[in-house]
Parts: structure tokens; sequence; C-alpha cells
């Protein structure tokens, strides 16, 4: 059964879903390879103007497979198919649209922050754990940064605290929160809004959005990769993702 599902869901909307249910959708080499195939196919196509993303089963996506996580063998490869995930996402010329429901965790999380927009079911958890197991959020503070004052991304970050869809509508993390039924629907309401632009000016808007900023997603991106990386190497994240396979706490040694 293929892990990413792509459809034509109108002549100018293609509905892309993470489809590892039973795995609520946690994102392996596989799976991150075909996202971003999806991405550049329906970004190829000029009749494509909108990318709905959203995930199939109990949950949107949580985070990186850590059973895959944890084989060194996989660690460089994975990495950096988060980073090109992201990167094809932000780059797009197509406006993305996240619905979220259940719960977006860390990759997870980072896929929905890299969307222009996203639409989350009331009572979704999202959080970044990254630092429970010993890794550093550093690919999807890229887009922290540019979304949240810098007090809520460290409480995000530094505590590790899961938050629900009604608190990350307050800091500016999803733009409009739902009852779960409703959810497909508003994706769509939004998506109608955006298709009354012109597609030109949209995509020039997306363009100058990103050139305002003083280093662009590309530039931040390749410098939080190598902290990405770099912790995922490191004795803290061994133990961290065998602490979280076998369902203990992690013993941490003081650095």
């Amino acid at each position: 059964m293929p892990v990413v599902l792509v459809e034509d869901i109108s002549p100018e909307i293609t509905l892309v879903t993470l489809n590892r249910p039973e795995r609520r959708n946690a994102l392996t080499i596989e799976l991150m390879t075909e996202l971003t195939a999806a991405i550049e196919a329906a970004s190829a196509d000029a009749t494509q103007r909108i990318l709905l993303l959203r995930g199939a089963g109990p949950a949107f996506c949580a985070g990186l497979d850590m059973n895959e996580t944890a084989l060194p063998e996989k660690a460089h490869e994975s990495a950096g198919l988060v980073a090109k995930t992201l990167l094809a996402l932000s780059h797009t010329r197509l406006v993305t649209i996240a619905a979220v429901h259940g719960a977006a965790v860390a990759g997870g999380a980072g896929i929905m922050s890299a969307c222009d927009l996203v639409v989350a079911a009331e009572g979704t958890k999202i959080g970044y754990p990254e630092v429970k197991r010993g890794l550093v959020a550093g690919l999807v503070m890229t887009f922290l940064r540019r979304q949240l004052r810098e007090r809520d991304i460290r409480e995000l970050l530094l505590t590790a605290e899961f938050i629900d869809a009604a608190r990350a509508r307050e800091i500016g993390l999803v733009n409009r929160v739902v009852p779960v039924d409703e959810l497909s629907n508003e994706a769509q309401k939004i998506a109608a809004s955006v298709l009354q632009g012109a597609p030109g000016a949209l995509a020039n808007s997306k363009r100058l959005l990103e050139q305002l900023w003083s280093t662009s997603v590309k530039e931040d991106i390749e410098r939080a990769l190598s902290h990405h990386v770099q912790a995922r190497e490191s004795n803290e994240a061994k133990e961290g993702v065998a602490a979280f396979l076998e369902k203990r706490a992690p013993a941490w040694v003081p650095q």
C-alpha cells in the first residue's frame, strides 16, 4: 500500500494524504521520499494551484519513526530527507494548507509549520519533544522563528510540553480551529478563498515574503541541518531514542 496518497479533488487542488495510519503516519525515508515527489509533481503541473496535506487514521503525523531513527546507517539519509521535505513545502509555488487532527509531533509539527496555512481540529495535540529524545529541533526552528514570538518558541522547545489546538491558535502556530468533522470543509473553504486570487500575484506574494527575511529558508535549513545531524549522532540521542522505544525514562549524563 502506498505510504502517500495523491488525488486531484478539483481541477486546481491536489490532496496529499500521509498514509501510515497504523504508525500514526510516522516519517520514514520511504514516506518522505514519496511526499517530496508528490509536492514536486503537483508543483510541476501548471493547472494545480493548491496543495492540501492531511494524515490518515487517528493522527496527522507523529514525527520521525523512532525504529528507523535508531539505525545509525540511516541517520544521514533520514536527516537529509527531513530537510528536503521541508524545503519542498516551503518553496513550492502552490499555496499549501495543512489539515491537522489528532496529533502533530516533532517532525510532523515541522511539516505542518512549513505549510502556508494550517487548520486544526479541536483537541489536536501539538508538540516538539526532541530534547526529551536527545535531539535538536533545528530544522523546525527555521519556521517557528518566522511565525512565533521568541518566548513561545523557547517554551515549546525547552519544556517540550504539548499544547492543544486552541493554544496553538492563540500563539499563531495555526490559523483556524474547528470541530474535527468540519476540518476538511474548512480547509476547502480556505482553498476556495485563495483561488479567487490571481496565480501570479499569489506566487509573487509568497516569493516576496521569503525575500523580506534577512536569510532565506534554504540558508537557515542548511545551518540547522548541521545541528540536527550532530544531535542525531550523539550519545544523548542514542539514549533518548532507546529510552523512548523501551518505554523508560532516559538516563542523562551531565555535560
